[in-house]
């Protein structure tokens, strides 16, 4: 069945872009829509900012604050159509796309569907620890962090009590360091308001990275800042060691160590999200092979952008980063090129400009990789808080973020710290 209600683009060649991410949303947003009929599909209605998915995790922000109606981006371009649902399979013999609310026939395919959690083959671990890859999944975090507190008031002994007061961040990359960074700011500064009853140095913060140094993708200098920062504020370190397993409430490491928690969350990496009905030759480390004209290897009409792609060159023999900025400049190339060919311009092959990595650790605490510039402290965060505000979608989001951001600076405090749960719910439901 076809998906209604979408009408044929006629003498416009119709485009489909597989994903509302950084890089599907930026190309939605470039291409002309004077040359194509463009439809964006995403199992979503809104666009969510993910590099502030800790700050709701951490009720430092609200959720509407870092997302944004799709259809109110686009509501005054016509030939643009939004459709909430989820690819199922790609048929390119028919040029083709099946959904879970039918199928939508397509002249040029964009997949930008981006990266779920990768759990490196420990699927166990899906089901017992917290990710942090969408919003619903920052306030189940929020929740499970306010829930333990709660609890923590009334727990019946030394060793539940230990259990509701660990708190066990998995994965030394920016979210990582972003989470633990922001655990250790709340447990210094907010949270003993709140919870005066409760003895804060007690509070532990475990970061395990099986990396040999934390943020791996930056330098070696600001590893080291990184390092010596989290350690300052109070977050145990675990460098180098891997999780085994975790069997509530103990989370085994590689070193033979356990921590005792019932908060546990799972940041360790990422892993593209495939769509059936692709050659399986097109893929490398489940990322589609493209070329430099971001096409995907064997298909003239398909291209793959962002976490998704994989572009193989000299310079980069082990693909770009899986990061925001490439996912924009891919689009940016993209949207650009075809464009250029209703023109009758020349096509331009994708070059990637590295503009600088920033990472937060918390309050007045960053780093920053510049080309040869590596610095960190007070500049580096005013710098990582400016990029992000004008990062941020809409007018109203941005000044909302500020707002936040501002207030809690000065006051050292926020009143978003909500528990809200259906009323039954078997994720609520936290037995050792």
């Amino acid at each position: 069945m076809k998906i209604s209600n979408i009408p044929e683009s006629g003498a416009k060649e119709r485009v489909v872009i597989i994903g509302g991410g950084f890089a599907g949303l930026e190309m939605a947003k470039k291409i002309s829509k004077k040359y194509y009929q463009v439809v964006l599909i995403d199992k979503n209605n809104y666009y969510q900012f993910q590099p502030l998915f800790y700050q709701v995790a951490t009720a430092g922000l609200e959720p509407s604050s870092i997302s944004y109606p799709l259809r109110k981006m686009f509501q005054n371009q016509k030939d643009f159509h939004v459709r909430m649902c989820e690819a199922k399979r790609i048929v390119p013999e028919e040029k083709k796309v099946e959904t879970n609310i039918g199928y939508l026939t397509y002249d040029h395919l964009v997949i930008a569907t981006g990266c779920d959690t990768n759990y490196f083959g420990n699927d166990s671990l899906k089901e017992s620890t917290f990710a942090l890859k969408s919003v619903s999944e920052s306030l189940l975090i929020r929740n499970r962090l306010l829930l333990s507190l709660e609890e923590a008031l009334s727990a019946k002994d030394k060793d539940e009590f230990g259990e509701l007061f660990s708190f066990v961040v998995i994965g030394g990359g920016a979210t990582g360091v972003e989470l633990a960074g922001a655990l250790a700011d709340m447990k210094k500064g907010i949270l003993p308001k709140d919870y005066p009853e409760l003895d804060f140095k007690k509070m532990q913060i475990h970061l395990v990275d099986a990396a040999p140094r934390l943020l791996a993708a930056m330098s070696e200098k600001s590893s080291e800042k990184v390092k010596e920062t989290l350690t300052h504020r109070g977050v145990t370190l675990h460098q180098g060691i891997h999780v085994e397993g975790y069997d509530k409430p103990f989370v085994k490491l590689s070193d033979g160590k356990q921590i005792r928690s019932r908060n546990v969350f799972w940041v360790a990496g990422v892993t593209p999200k495939m769509i059936p009905g692709i050659e399986e030759t097109a893929y490398q480390r489940n990322r589609l092979l493209i070329d430099e004209y971001l096409k995907v290897k064997g298909y003239d009409t398909i291209y793959a952008l962002g976490d998704a792609a994989l572009l193989l060159t000299d310079e980069t023999p082990k693909g770009h980063p899986q990061v925001a900025q490439v996912a924009l400049q891919m689009a940016q190339r993209l949207a650009k090129n075809l464009n250029n060919r209703k023109k009758n311009r020349t096509q331009e092959p994708f070059n990637y400009k590295d503009k600088g990595s920033l990472a937060t650790i918390g309050r007045n605490a960053a780093v920053a990789d510049l080309g040869k510039f590596h610095f960190g402290g007070r500049i580096a965060w005013l710098l990582w808080l400016f990029v992000h505000i004008m990062s941020i979608v809409g007018m109203r989001n941005r000044v909302s973020v500020l707002v936040d951001w501002a207030w809690n600076y000065f006051n050292y405090d926020l009143s978003l710290r909500l528990f809200i749960r259906p009323k039954k719910s078997k994720m609520y439901q936290d037995e050792p």
